[in-house]
Formats: structure tokens, sequence, C-alpha cells
């Protein structure tokens, strides 16, 4: 069956806009190599990466809009199911993209691969729950620039308002690095968890047909 659908289901990603994010991604990242004197500082090379990874979450948040929602007929397997086929399909690009940004990044300002990979999976796990969520409980096929959106807007509200003892973007020398970077990986898995739970098809209650009692007499 996943075999089946993966065809089908490969034709309706939004692959120009996965694109197009990678390719800016991309481009940030290697903005220090394309300029003449080509160095930059390790806070710079940790900022482009994390620019970058904003744009890669970007182009993650369109990843479950499918214009057919609706007018197609009902395939045999859950929502949750097809979604795990989209990321599925979309992971292996995606790694292969987020190594080539990685790779770009001028070696002596690149930040530990390790760490910065925690805070852009974070991001896209967290941006995918948000489309799963917009998905469960609303009836349009495309909730990705609203998701977009709402990302952007944390993304630039968010960091202030955040006290210093809980910052999630720090520096490598920072000696709040190592915690911030657990407070990635649990956001990473509450990203992971909350997809989980918005993923499936919310359960309809079926109410039953009240039995009316029969006259006496009749059959």
């Amino acid at each position: 069956m996943t075999r089946a659908l993966a065809v089908p289901v490969a034709r309706t990603l939004p692959w120009r806009t996965l694109g197009g994010a990678g390719a800016l991604g991309l481009l940030l990242a290697a903005s220090p190599a394309l300029v003449a004197s080509g160095e930059a500082t390790p806070w710079q090379a940790l900022t482009l990466l994390r620019a970058a990874a904003l744009t890669g979450a970007l182009g993650l948040a369109f990843l479950l809009d499918d214009p057919a929602r609706h007018p197609t007929t009902p395939v045999p397997v859950g929502r949750a199911h097809r979604q795990a086929l989209r990321l599925a399909l979309v992971a292996p690009p995606a790694a292969l993209w987020w190594t080539a940004v990685l790779l770009v990044t001028p070696e002596r300002a690149r930040p530990p691969a390790g760490a910065v990979t925690v805070e852009a999976a974070a991001i896209g796990a967290l941006t995918l729950a948000c489309a799963a969520a917009a998905v469960r409980w609303s009836e349009g096929p495309r909730p990705g620039p609203a998701v977009a959106s709402a990302l952007l807007a944390v993304a630039v509200l968010a960091p202030p308002l955040v006290p210093e003892d809980w910052a999630l973007f720090v520096a490598p020398g920072d000696p709040r690095w190592a915690a911030a970077h657990e407070r990635w990986a649990w956001l990473l898995a509450a990203g992971a968890a909350a997809w989980a739970l918005c993923a499936p098809e919310p359960v309809r209650l079926r109410v039953r047909p009240r039995r009316t009692s029969r006259p006496a007499g009749t059959a």
C-alpha cells in the first residue's frame, strides 16, 4: 500500500517551494565565501546557519499542503500514514541539503555541527507539528501560508521575550551553550510528540439511533 501511494503523494509535494527555500538557505550559508574576503566570525556563521535553518523550516511549513484534500476519493490509509509518507519522501533530500549547508560554511567559523543540527531539527519538527495541527483543526487544503507566517512571527518576537536563563540562541563560547541545547533537544521531542498527536484524523463520536418502541400487536 505504501509503495502504491508513494508516486501519487510525491506528485502532490510542494517541490518548488521546498527547492526555493533550500536554495535560499544554501545561499545564506555560503554568503561569506562568495564575498571578496571570504571571512566570517563564528557568531556571523552561526547566525547565517540559523537563518538557513529557518528558511528550510519555512519550506517545510508547506509540506502538508494538498489542493486535492477534499475532492479526491478517500484512501484506505490514515492521515498520519500519509503525512509520514510525505516526510519520508522529503527527509533524504533535506538531510543532503543540510549537509551541504554545513559544508559551505567557512570551516574556521563553523560552529559545532551536532548542536546546530539539533536546533535545525527542532525548528523543523515544531513547524511540522504546527502544520499537522492546522490540518487537523481546519478544513483548508493549504495551511502552509498561515504556518509560515506564524513561524516568522515567533522567530522575530519570541527571542527578546525569553528570559536570559532560558535563552536558546547563544554563542558556542557562552556558558549557557550546553544547557541551551538540552532545551533544543526537548523542543525537538515536543515537536515530534505534537505531530504524533495531531497527525491522525479526529475521532468523531457516532450517535446511535434511538430504538422506538413498537405498538402492541405489530410484527
